[in-house]
């Protein structure tokens, strides 16, 4: 027997402002659905949640909970009043006998149950009201953003405590693993219009290229059939004036039909310009060590980066991951140990507290009032890498409506304040670029539209993250903590760091004294297979093999980038996917084989 809904939501219509958020709206959520809910920045994935959770109310429309069902919704910005610790704040409301819960939570979010509110920080405040949220144990968890503030291995915590749940859950993150490794089905917030599908994130962006595509197909044919009913209306209608104004009524109706189509919101304009004069080394750093009283941070560690590469720092909230950027960058001074800077260094910082946005001041005022990026005399003007911009075109490549400009940056969403302080360092010249925590708030597309700016970035990037998915795109190497002040430097990004690390098994037997093992006499040196002289031309011709491949997945990633190449030619659109999809898979091939082989020949 079917079970009925948690929650449906039937023709629900909301407007904030005068702009319609969305319209006719209905969705239903069944126990047991894994839900992620997506959508750009300020599509309203915040305030549809809200409604799913009862706190705010549509203009019109039904919201019908299942008779008995319990629902919590995770708030971004908790009231901690007359409370005297999070402990308290947590508890708050539960059951007798169920308080461990909590406790259990807040070991594995990395919370101190004893702080006092008013000496929390906001990431705090938000990690109690996801540890009250999972100790409520509700029937349908509504969830927004809720690894914002949480490192790796808490993130991972949650994932499994989410995975282990029963109840149903609907969530809303810029963290595509979480997203991927949680969800079962997907809704979708577009220009006012909900959709599902009955499959999880890991399928959303074919989806919605899918979708995009079919919409630009229709439109094409919109338009089309408009240029036709608009030449004869010019060549003809003097000749058939009387008996063919329905076919004039037509035509006006079309063209109501495409003015009234509403344009997908465009991609930010980001650009990043490396600052010129900068050398091949970067930093070079030698025995770097920082003690704050009788705990050290940082132990005798030695880094070189060279111009070009991408870093990333992962690892536990409190490691010292901030303090180590700032060693590197000669911000902060060793306690022993050298750093030395390369030349004409420039350097841009993007700060995971948004330190450097004023929170009184205006979008307009943040950008022309800075001494770096104002042009004196002209406070309509920016400087942007060097040249004079209008503020508001520089602002609307950076998706800000001209009617925003003197909203004050206190009133800005997460995604908007990210957004704006990428804007500020975007326009400055820099050769060295720190991003902390930058992945916060902002929505898939910009994210993967910052991943390509930094990939044509000619300058170096340290990159502070929590996000699994990110790093492994963008690093080059990581360097994450080995306890007790020591830090380890891994080829490439997340994933190849855990293969990589220390087990506790090398790091105990490291610490032991190791005794000389001395090998029997009579036992011969194992033979190494060595390549055969096919094999060894091989190898030689892969790098070659390797670069063709690279060449023509390029050139087939760049035209398939182009917008209108579905509608205007869908079997070529659909030849370009296939040869990318198998120039992909040869690459791979090639690139494993290249492995072996090397390998093979080294040992050999």
């Amino acid at each position: 027997m079917a079970r009925a809904p948690l929650l449906q939501l039937t023709d629900l219509s909301l407007t904030f402002g005068g702009e319609p958020v969305f319209a006719d709206l209905s969705l239903v959520v069944q126990p047991g659905d894994r839900v992620a809910l997506v959508g750009r920045n300020g599509s309203g994935k915040s305030t549809l949640m809200k409604v799913m959770a009862g706190l705010v109310e549509p203009d019109r429309g039904a919201r019908v909970l299942g008779q008995g069902v319990s629902t919590g919704y995770m708030e971004q910005d908790p009231d901690l009043m007359g409370f005297a610790t999070l402990g308290d704040y947590a508890t708050a409301g539960l059951e007798a006998g169920t308080e461990w819960r909590v406790e259990a939570a807040a070991e594995g979010l990395k919370l101190t149950l004893d702080r006092e509110p008013g000496r929390a920080s906001g990431g705090e405040r938000r990690r109690a009201a996801l540890a009250r949220l999972l100790a409520e144990a509700p029937e349908l968890m509504l969830l927004d953003e809720p690894t914002n503030h949480l490192d790796i291995e808490a993130i991972q915590w949650l994932e499994a405590e989410l995975k282990a749940t029963r109840a149903a859950y609907v969530l809303i993150s810029h963290d595509r693993a979480f997203l991927t490794a949680l969800t079962r089905a997907t809704l979708w917030i577009d220009r006012g219009a909900v959709r599902r599908q009955e499959k999880g994130f890991a399928h959303f962006e074919a989806w919605r290229d899918e979708v995009w595509a079919q919409e630009d197909l229709a439109a094409h044919k919109l338009d089309r059939k408009i240029k036709e009913e608009a030449r004869w209306a010019v060549e003809g209608i003097s000749a058939r004036r009387t008996r063919n104004q329905g076919r004039l009524r037509e035509l006006a109706k079309l063209r109501a039909e495409r003015a009234a189509a509403i344009r997908r919101q465009g991609n930010a304009a980001m650009e990043l310009e490396a600052a010129p004069g900068a050398g091949k080394r970067v930093i070079e750093a030698r025995g770097l060590s920082k003690s704050y009283g009788d705990a050290a941070v940082v132990r005798d560690f030695d880094l070189r980066v060279m111009r070009g590469e991408r870093i990333a720092l992962v690892g536990p909230n409190g490691a010292g991951k901030t303090t180590l950027v700032n060693l590197l960058i000669g911000r902060e001074a060793p306690d022993a140990g050298s750093v030395k800077l390369g030349t004409s260094l420039e350097v841009a910082v993007f700060d995971q507290t948004r330190a450097a946005l004023e929170p009184e001041a205006t979008l307009w005022d943040s950008l022309t009032l800075d001494p770096q990026l104002g042009v004196s005399g002209a406070s309509d003007q920016v400087m942007v890498r060097g040249a004079p911009r209008h503020v508001a075109g520089y602002l609307k490549d950076f998706l800000f409506d001209e009617r925003r400009l003197k909203a004050k940056v206190k009133s800005l969403s997460g995604g908007e304040k990210a957004r704006l302080l990428l804007a500020r360092i975007m326009a400055l010249p820099s050769n060295l670029l720190v991003l902390d925590e930058p992945t916060n708030d902002l929505d898939v597309e910009t994210l993967d539209l910052l991943q390509d700016v930094l990939g044509g970035f000619d300058g170096t990037v340290l990159l502070v993250s929590h996000d699994r998915d990110f790093v492994d795109r963008i690093a080059d190497r990581t360097i994450a903590p080995l306890g007790r002040g020591r830090w380890g430097v891994f080829a490439g990004g997340w994933s190849d760091y855990l293969e990589q690390r220390p087990t506790p098994e090398t790091a105990e037997e490291r610490k032991a004294p190791q005794k000389p093992v001395r090998a029997p006499e009579a036992a011969p040196a194992p033979q190494r297979a060595r390549l055969s002289f096919t094999e060894s031309h091989r190898l030689d011709e892969l790098p070659d093999v390797i670069a063709r491949l690279e060449a023509e997945i390029g050139k087939l990633e760049g035209l398939l980038t182009e917008p209108d190449l579905y509608a205007r030619d869908p079997v070529k659109f659909g030849k370009a996917t296939e040869m990318l999809a198998e120039r992909q898979a040869a690459l791979s091939a090639a690139e494993e084989e290249w492995l072996t082989l090397a390998e093979r020949a080294e040992a050999g």
